[in-house]
This record gives structure tokens, sequence and C-alpha cells, in this order.
């Protein structure tokens, strides 16, 4: 094949592969926000494992506490975590999984609260569970 013949081909087969190459770009940014949303749609599927606890501790008066402790205890391995009451006697309890039974319990200046539990039936994704303490 002689080059002048060859030119022509060659000039199409560039014109051809610029074109492709322009349309794939175009569709690549039409097609960018709705795979960003199909992302954030794949992470909020994925939290659905995840959930949280709070609520607050009050006295036998119904007077919130400052500074009770909060222990969490995962009924699956017995891992306790504690929470110390904020001054508004709230607490809260982040990251748990929504395959585990968890107790719950409060005590402060030898008071203790019953014992109350976030089961896995409990499908709320952030549950609230106010303790409170009984007299000594």
């Amino acid at each position: 094949m002689s080059p002048q013949r060859g030119e022509p081909v060659n000039q199409a087969l560039r014109s051809a592969g610029a074109v492709l190459a322009l349309v794939i770009l175009a569709l690549m940014a039409v097609m960018a926000p709705t795979l960003r949303a199909q992302s954030r749609g794949k992470d909020k599927d994925q939290d659905l494992t995840v959930r949280s606890v709070e609520g607050t501790v009050s006295d036998a008066e119904e007077r919130l506490v400052e500074g009770a402790v909060v222990h969490l205890k995962n009924t699956k391995t017995l891992q306790i975590r504690s929470f110390i009451t904020r001054r508004d006697g709230t607490y809260a309890f982040h990251g748990l999984s929504t395959n585990i039974d968890y107790e719950l319990r409060a005590e402060h200046q030898g008071a203790a609260s019953d014992a109350r539990m976030l089961s896995v039936f409990d499908s709320r994704r952030k549950a609230i569970i106010h303790l409170k303490l009984n007299k000594k």
C-alpha cells in the first residue's frame, strides 16, 4: 500500500478515535452524578447494621442525674462499655450492632436502675431508653 492511498484511511481512523473519545467523555459527564448518588446509597445500606442508643438517667424524684455511670453490656461477648452522664443527665452509645442484644444499667452514689434491654428485634436506628435510679 502506498503512503498516499493509506493517508485517507489513517485520517478516518484518527477522526473516528477523536469522536469516540468525545462520546466517552460526554457519557462520563452525564453519568457522574448518577454514580455518585448510587455510591451514597450503598453507604446508607451498609449503615443498616449499625445503631445507637441514648437517653437520660433520673433519680427516684425524677431529677436528671449528672455523673451517673451507665453500663452497656454486649450479651454475646459480655463486653461492658461505660458512659458517665453529662450535666443534663444524658448518655449515648454509638456504633452498636443491630445483630446483638444489649443490656443497660445505671448507677450513682449507691443507687442503681433496673436493667433495660436493647433487643435485636428493636428496629430503631436511634433507640431512646431512659433509666431511673431506684431508692437506696
